[in-house]
C-alpha cells in the first residue's frame, strides 16, 4: 500500500474540532512541515495533545487551538515558550496541565483502547486541584488508591522521523524517540513527514530495524519534508536553530505571529526553505551539546 502523500493532501484529512497529538519533545524532532500546512489552512477549534514547542506556540498564536494538553510548553534554551504563555496567562485556550508520565500513560490507554491508566504519578499534588476530571480510584487487591489517567485518544497524530518508506515504514536515527511509538498508536490516523524516503531494503540492514518503533499499520501517511523539522533539530541530521528561534520568540514581543508569518511562512515549504536560508543551511545546523 503506497501511503505517500503531500503534506497539504495530508493536512486535508484534518478536519474542525479535531483532536490532534504532535510528536517530537519541546524544540526537538518537531514535524514542523506539518505544523506550517496547519498554519495555511482554515483549520480551527483544534485539541492538541503535545510534549510542546514551537508547534504549540505557533498553532495557539493563530487561532487554531481550543485546548491544549500539555506536560510543557519550552524552546529549551527559552525555558517557556513566548507564544504559548500568551494564550496561556489570556485564557485564550482551554488547558489539561499534567504530568509528563500521566500524559505517556494517557496515550498508551488510547493505544491499549483502555479507558484509563492506573498511577501513583500526581497524588497529593495540585495536577489533580486543576484538573478535577481526574478521578481517584480505590484498588481492588489493598486499601491503596490510584490516580485513574484517562486515555488520550488522538483523531490525528503528526510525526517527523529521519527515514521512511512509500509503505509506512519509519525510522528515528537520533539517541530517542520520545513518545512518538504512543502518539503514533494512539491515533485512528498518523501522519509522518520524513526527511528522506526510501527504498524499502533499506530496513533489511538489522541495525536499521531496531531504528523502527512502531508498526507500519500504525502509518497512514508518509509525506516527504528534507529539513521539515526545522527549527526543531533532527538529530543526528542537524540541531535546532537558535538564531530562528531567537528572532521568533522576539516576534511575541515585537510584530506578533502575523509578522513571523508574513516574514517567514511561505505558499509552501520550498518558499518556507528559502525564506530561512534553503536546505543546506537546515543540514548545516550543529548538533546542540549537553
Amino acid at each position: 500500500m503506497d501511503k505517500r502523500m503531500s503534506a497539504r493532501e495530508a493536512v486535508a484529512q484534518i478536519e474542525d474540532g479535531m483532536t490532534v497529538g504532535i510528536g517530537g519533545w519541546g524544540p526537538r524532532r518537531k514535524p514542523m512541515a506539518l505544523v506550517r500546512e496547519i498554519l495555511r489552512s482554515d483549520l480551527k477549534d483544534l485539541t492538541v495533545v503535545s510534549y510542546g514547542g514551537a508547534d504549540v506556540g505557533m498553532l495557539c498564536a493563530a487561532g487554531k487551538v481550543k485546548k491544549l494538553v500539555f506536560a510543557f510548553v519550552s524552546l529549551d534554551f527559552i525555558p517557556l515558550e513566548p507564544y504559548f504563555r500568551q494564550a496561556r496567562q489570556s485564557g485564550a485556550i482551554e488547558v489539561m496541565e499534567i504530568d509528563e508520565g500521566m500524559l505517556l500513560l494517557g496515550l498508551r490507554a488510547a493505544a491499549w483502547s483502555l479507558p484509563f491508566m492506573p498511577t501513583e504519578v500526581g497524588l497529593g499534588t495540585d495536577v489533580l486541584t486543576h484538573n478535577p476530571q481526574i478521578k481517584i480510584i480505590d484498588s481492588p487487591y489493598d486499601d491503596k488508591e490510584w490516580v485513574a489517567m484517562p486515555a488520550l485518544p488522538l483523531d490525528v497524530s503528526l510525526i517527523h522521523v529521519d527515514r521512511a518508506d512509500f509503505r509506512g515504514v519509519c525510522q528515528i536515527a537520533g539517541p530517542d524517540h520520545y513518545m512518538d511509538d504512543w502518539f503514533a498508536r494512539a491515533a485512528n490516523n498518523t501522519i509522518v513527514s520524513c526527511d528522506e524516503l526510501v527504498d524499502t531494503d533499506f530496513f533489511h540492514d538489522p541495525a536499521r530495524a531496531r531504528e523502527v518503533f512502531w508498526e507500519r499499520s500504525a502509518t497512514s501517511a508518509i509525506v516527504e519534508a528534507p529539513g521539515g523539522a526545522h527549527p526543531s533539530s533532527c538529530s543526528p541530521r542537524y540541531g535546532f536553530d537558535v538564531a530562528h528561534f531567537k528572532a521568533y520568540a522576539a516576534s511575541a514581543k515585537d510584530g506578533g505571529i502575523n509578522a513571523y508569518m508574513e516574514q517567514y511562512l511561505g505558499a509552501d515549504e520550498a518558499e518556507y526553505q528559502r525564506n530561512v536560508g534553503g536546505l543546506e543551511a537546515i543540514t548545516s545546523l550543529a548538533l546542540p551539546t549537553y
